[in-house]
């Protein structure tokens, strides 16, 4: 007869932690028959391992593997049954995943280092995000061989077949896993079946279109899981969790919804969510909507969960099941992201835990080579690099891209048949605030500037791309930009400027142009780039070479595969209008650049600014560390001024326009 379970648990969190771990309720009240079940998560990780910031070269209390791996282990001792998955984009988004892409490379056998880090915490499930193909897929099949756990993708395909059980997937769609479960009198039950099942945004074929395009295909996430969630069932499952590498937003289902989790919710046979991709926590007061009870942590009447970004938290999901008539059910459920920091009320991080040393282990290695990467110079920067005003005026970051890309463009083309067309670049601010927290801004200072720097103002391993397009579309791709602002009364005072469901990445300043932006005129496109009003503009003044703008002449645009390939839906680029996929990367034109000028002087050229709105006083949220600059920002032309604390570490300036 099997030892009680809270005796073993008392033992094993005493050797665990040195004292005893508080059981859940689930676990404590569970009866005979009942058992508490833990799913833990973890989402977007994006290849953060270590807790630090390989950008600004320091120590982070807020990111980190390690980190949320001591959270894994105690709460692991809380349930007395647990299973840990990962809800994918674990391969790519920091310093790196590039150092093992672009230089030390993955030879057959190899064992990448975030793998490496998660075996050592013996993951169950996982599945893919879009930031696993931005390395090509070959690449990402040497990077799973190493994984000691099945990843999953029911929606991604090499080719769809007549009904979505016919496709020929890229990975199995699902994963069935047999569990043994002790029930609430310590007797150990045989005979639960837990189905996973994964799915990613079908919006990957546009992202990584130059990886994926003909040779792979999607579907849409609820219509691939409306067909394999039944063959789950068929196939014995008497619980079915699904990883949705797909965000939280009410309305109705549509054909390859981008954010589907709460649509997949409603799909008969789904029991619980795992959501993530939108780098945000549930459940959370600031979503709202039919279906979304931040209370309770359901969307769409089933438990879900969000855990953040790059090991900011740890998800997990409780589940009281009970074995009743030979099958499953579940008789309650709770959610919640648990952090591994906060922020006192002075700016400063507390964390919450401490590091769990078998990933940092496992990673040590690869950890020391990407340090002696990012730290190899380039060259030298005359002036400070920083984007704490980068969506409010023009910026030296920012510029550096533009000036760069152009520098390369124009050695693409000469001697081509576009030698002739005027050369336009367009790039957008990547660390400007928001969800990132109120350090998550460019901050270089003068003096040798090294790969981590470069690393720090472009921060995807996008390529570049050129686009040829109409000065009509020119304008309208500005337009599209513009609706990163909210419509301001003239002469209105203390009105918030930006819209916080824009991301600063859809910013794009297009550089050989001059523009104004009239934010008292409603926007012309809404935040997913859909026309909304024909007869709004914004864009005021616009000029190429001091004289109007010609709708019909032809432009050539550099930016990036991502924007180029249809990211962000900008008019003009959609895949069709791309003349030069370029090998190498938007990072690797930067450091390219500074290398042959040997020393830079980042400025802002002033070819945009905010068009007269009455003086009007608007409010801008950005860093601390802003203050440091705001004479270099009034030179620029902005009459801007503090207007005290904005709360959640961040600061807030009053601008008159």
């Amino acid at each position: 007869m099997p030892e009680p379970f809270s005796r073993r648990r008392f033992l094993a969190s005493t050797a665990a932690f040195g004292g005893l771990a508080a059981l859940h309720p689930f676990s404590a009240r569970a009866d005979a028959g009942q058992a508490h079940l833990r799913i833990i998560s973890t989402t977007d990780l994006h290849c953060h391992v270590y807790p630090y910031d390989y950008y600004a070269d320091r120590p982070s209390d807020m990111v980190g593997l390690s980190r949320t791996a001591s959270l894994i282990e105690q709460l692991r001792a809380e349930a007395t049954n647990s299973m840990l998955v990962d809800n994918g984009d674990y391969l790519q988004g920091n310093p790196m995943g590039d150092y093992i892409a672009y230089d030390r490379g993955m030879a057959e056998g190899d064992l990448h280092p975030v793998i490496a880090a998660m075996n050592t915490l013996r993951y169950d499930v996982g599945t893919l995000g879009n930031h696993e193909f931005n390395y090509g897929v070959p690449f990402l099949d040497k990077v799973n061989a190493g994984a000691n756990y099945p990843i999953v993708c029911a929606n991604f395909a090499r080719s769809l077949g007549a009904t979505p059980r016919e496709d020929a997937l890229y990975l199995r769609p699902w994963a069935l896993l047999p569990q043994t479960v002790i029930d609430g009198n310590g007797a150990v039950l045989h005979g639960l079946r837990i189905g996973f099942i994964g799915f990613l945004p079908p919006q990957v074929m546009l992202w990584d279109r130059n990886h994926l395009e003909g040779r792979f295909e999607v579907r849409g996430i609820v219509e691939a899981a409306r067909a394999h969630v039944p063959a789950l069932r068929e196939a014995g499952a008497d619980l079915v969790i699904a990883l949705s590498h797909s965000g939280i937003e009410p309305g109705p289902d549509t054909e390859l919804r981008e954010n589907a989790s709460l649509q997949l919710a409603a799909v008969e046979g789904i029991d619980a969510v795992v959501t993530g991709h939108q780098h945000r926590v549930w459940p959370a007061p600031d979503f709202t909507g039919a279906g979304l009870d931040p209370a309770t942590g359901l969307i769409g009447g089933k438990p879900a969960v969000m855990a953040g970004f790059w090991g900011s938290h740890m998800g997990l999901i409780d589940l009281l099941i009970a074995r009743e008539g030979g099958r499953w059910r579940i008789l309650a459920s709770e959610a919640e992201a648990r952090p591994i920091y906060r922020r006192r009320e002075d700016r400063t991080i507390e964390p919450l835990v401490g590091d769990y040393a078998p990933p940092l282990r496992a990673t040590a290695a690869s950890h020391e080579a990407t340090l002696a990467y990012v730290r190899a110079e380039v060259g030298l920067t005359t002036a400070p690099l920083q984007s704490y005003f980068a969506t409010v005026s023009d910026d030296p970051s920012v510029q550096l891209v533009n000036a760069a890309q152009t520098w390369y463009v124009e050695m693409l083309v000469e001697g081509t048949k576009w030698a002739g067309l005027p050369i336009l670049s367009a790039a957008a601010p990547f660390k400007a605030g928001g969800r990132g927290g109120p350090e998550y801004y460019t901050d270089v200072p003068a003096g040798p500037i090294a790969i981590r720097n470069v690393a720090d103002v472009y921060i995807y391993p996008n390529r570049l791309q050129v686009v040829e397009i109409s000065g009509a579309e020119v304008r309208e791709w500005l337009e599209r930009s513009a609706g990163q602002f909210r419509r301001i009364e003239p002469g209105g005072a203390g009105q918030p400027l930006l819209n916080p469901d824009f991301p600063a990445y859809n910013f794009d300043v297009i550089d050989g142009v001059t523009y104004q932006i009239d934010v008292t005129q409603p926007s012309r496109y809404d935040t997913e780039g859909v026309l909304v009003d024909a007869d709004a503009h914004r864009i005021l003044d616009l000029a190429y070479d001091g004289a109007p703008i010609d709708p019909e002449a032809r432009f050539l645009v550099a930016t990036n595969n991502y924007r180029a390939g249809g990211g962000g839906s900008f008019p003009g680029a959609d895949g069709s209008t791309v003349v030069i996929a370029a090998p190498d990367t938007n990072r690797d034109v930067i450091v390219r650049y500074i290398v042959q000028q040997g020393a830079i002087s980042p400025g802002a050229d002033g070819n945009w600014s905010f068009a007269p709105a009455g003086g009007a006083t608007v409010l801008y949220e950005t860093g601390p560390a802003a203050a440091t600059y705001l004479e270099d920002v009034r030179d620029r032309g902005l009459t801007i001024e503090p207007a005290g604390d904005a709360g959640d570490g961040f600061e807030r300036y009053s601008i008159t326009l």
